[in-house]
């Protein structure tokens, strides 16, 4: 388990440990309405599909208000819509309104001061059930993984973007408490830098063995140096296994599959969008181009011009033909994908 705790319930509000600021500063943000949580979802104080996802849970516990049943369904779809158009590409984000919108009208006709306890309740369950799928997942990952080996990953996929413990992360920490991990390299991801700022950070916590890296250095590592695995995780999965992840993926991908060094995906089944047939039809969130003209967030040192013209998308889609397995909590899949078993020696 993680040394730190990316989020909490305090009997009446929630806590965000703020990312935005990290490593250089802990600090904690109170989030005491489903507004408070709309807006640490979308600048970013939280981070990362399955944390967004339990975030979210908790927001829409927070928008329930009223004690009458009707009145609180209400409270509970407006905070739905609020909430799923923070942050469009993450899956994760929609699967944790709608299961507290479908437990809310499984309530019907209750009094609201009984469905309020529900609520709080299923997110608390949410946030627990996504810390033992990070486990599973680690332990799954960790048989992939050779002796001695040495793993490169990409943004931040740890505690800091799940329910406290990681997915990519996960699988490197679990290879690790078994002594089969030499050396991980860490993409910085830029813009945002959540691979230096988050993950080197989380890393170093736990006396983890890593070097920083930028992201054009990554061919050059894995032409140089032994590099066994990729290990990334997911913001969204579709049904034939291409993958929405942060922008950087699809390159490092290509350069895996050119270099024959395996690349696994790892990610909870609710990034699975069960909706989607392919990653065409993923929407791609833009983010504003500050985000690249000003990476350490102040405005006074601007890496390009001012007036230069930005792109900033925050994804990007790998297909599954670059992809050697993802790994869920349910176990292994390789192509073709059957994501709905639940037998993980079928595709394993």
């Amino acid at each position: 388990m993680s040394l730190f705790k990316p989020l909490l319930w305090k009997i009446n509000y929630l806590e965000l440990l703020d990312q935005r600021v990290l490593p250089h500063q802990i600090r904690y943000i109170n989030c005491k309405s489903v507004d408070d949580v709309a807006e640490a979802i979308k600048n970013m104080t939280v981070r990362g599909a399955p944390a967004i996802g339990i975030t979210a849970a908790f927001g829409m516990y927070l928008a329930a208000k009223s004690d009458s049943f009707h009145i609180l369904l209400k409270e509970l779809e407006e905070a739905a819509t609020h909430l799923i158009s923070t942050r469009p590409t993450a899956v994760n984000l929609r699967w944790g309104v709608e299961r507290m919108l479908h437990k809310a009208r499984s309530c019907d006709g209750r009094d609201g001061k009984v469905v309020k306890k529900i609520l709080l309740k299923e997110a608390k369950d949410i946030h627990k059930e996504d810390i033992e799928m990070n486990f599973r997942i680690g332990r799954f990952g960790a048989e992939l993984l050779p002796k001695d080996a040495v793993v490169l990953t990409h943004c931040n996929a740890g505690a800091l973007a799940t329910g406290g413990h990681g997915t990519a992360l996960g699988i490197i920490r679990e290879a690790f408490s078994q002594g089969k991990l030499k050396h991980v390299y860490v993409d910085e991801t830029r813009p945002r830098l959540q691979g230096s700022r988050l993950t080197a950070w989380e890393l170093i916590q736990e006396k983890i063995p890593m070097t920083l890296i930028s992201d054009n250095m990554a061919a050059y590592m894995m032409k140089t140096r032994k590099i066994d695995a990729v290990v990334v995780g997911a913001d969204r999965i579709t049904v034939n296994g291409d993958v929405a992840n942060k922008i950087g993926t699809y390159s490092l991908a290509i350069v895996a599959n050119f270099h024959n060094v395996p690349f696994y995906v790892a990610a909870p089944s609710s990034t699975i969008d069960f909706k989607l047939k392919c990653g065409s039809e993923i929407p791609i969130e833009e983010r504003s181009g500050d985000e690249v003209l000003f990476p350490c967030g102040n405005d006074n040192d601007s890496i390009a011009p001012k007036e230069v013209s930005v792109r900033n998308p925050s994804f990007d889609i790998t297909p599954s033909s670059l992809i050697s397995t993802i790994v869920t909590e349910r176990g292994l899949f390789k192509q073709p994908y059957d994501f709905k078993t639940k037998n993980r020696e079928k595709n394993s």
